[in-house]
């Protein structure tokens, strides 16, 4: 018995090297020492929702909802924090979230 097409588990496994090569890709350009700008590094989900004490459901809200810029890698999702910041300054304050501030 078969659980998984084996097609659907060969592009499953394509996108997550393809992925992970564009991280160590865009890890090796970064620690380049010729670089003459440094370039902020990008932040996973968790590592945001963990940098704003928010939930994960929550970070996917915002999104959803424009709230904060965000970019993608094939599947993957990231974010600068500078520019998650920038853009949380100019919403207008809500209340709310896990410790109701």
């Amino acid at each position: 018995m078969q659980l998984f097409d084996s097609n659907a588990l060969k592009e499953c496994i394509k996108d997550a090297v393809r992925e992970e090569m564009h991280v160590l890709i865009s890890n090796l350009r970064n620690d380049s020492p010729k670089k003459e700008q440094t370039e902020e590094r990008l932040k996973t989900k968790q590592e945001m929702a963990k940098e704003l004490d928010i939930s994960l459901v929550s970070l996917t809200d915002w999104m959803k909802k424009g709230r904060i810029p965000y970019r993608t890698m094939g599947k993957r999702v990231y974010f600068k924090k500078s520019e998650v910041i920038e853009a949380m300054s100019k919403s207008p304050n809500r209340q709310g979230g896990r410790h109701g501030k």
